[in-house]
């Protein structure tokens, strides 16, 4: 055997291609994460909203005081056990926060009464913007 017989059979040449399989494979499970956890990075207590002609909002935007289906009363996360409390916490809770505008997120199911209630108790807290919070209707 020549010399030159055994340098073309030792080896494959070398190429400079990368292997981008598993990049595309770590970027999708990343996008699939992130989707998953955006609702919950939103804050707040679920409720089950009614649809309506509404715009979407952010936490950033005000404080969400959120009234459960059983009643139950929420400023942000915090659970408060009565009116007397609301009507304590509510103003430490802004203050804090340094947003003027409130939120109502009312579950559909809750009766109207207890979300006036909460109405009645910002206007007496004298909260300058309240809104009420509702999922955006699809168009047929």
């Amino acid at each position: 055997m020549t010399r030159s017989g055994r340098k073309r059979g030792r080896g494959l040449p070398t190429t400079a291609d990368i292997n981008v399989t598993s990049l595309v494979d770590v970027a999708f499970t990343l996008l699939v994460i992130f989707i998953i956890a955006a609702p919950i990075l939103q804050g707040g207590v679920e409720v089950e909203l009614p649809k309506a002609a509404a715009e979407p909002i952010t936490a950033q935007e005000g404080v969400i005081v959120t009234v459960t289906r059983e009643g139950a009363l929420y400023i942000g996360d915090l659970k408060v056990e009565t009116m007397e409390d609301f009507l304590t916490i509510y103003p430490q809770y802004v203050e804090n926060q340094n947003v003027q505008t409130a939120f109502i997120k009312g579950d559909r199911e809750v009766e109207y009464g207890r979300v006036l209630e909460v109405i009645g108790a910002m206007k007496e807290l004298d909260v300058a913007e309240v809104g009420l919070v509702a999922d955006p209707e699809l168009e047929p």
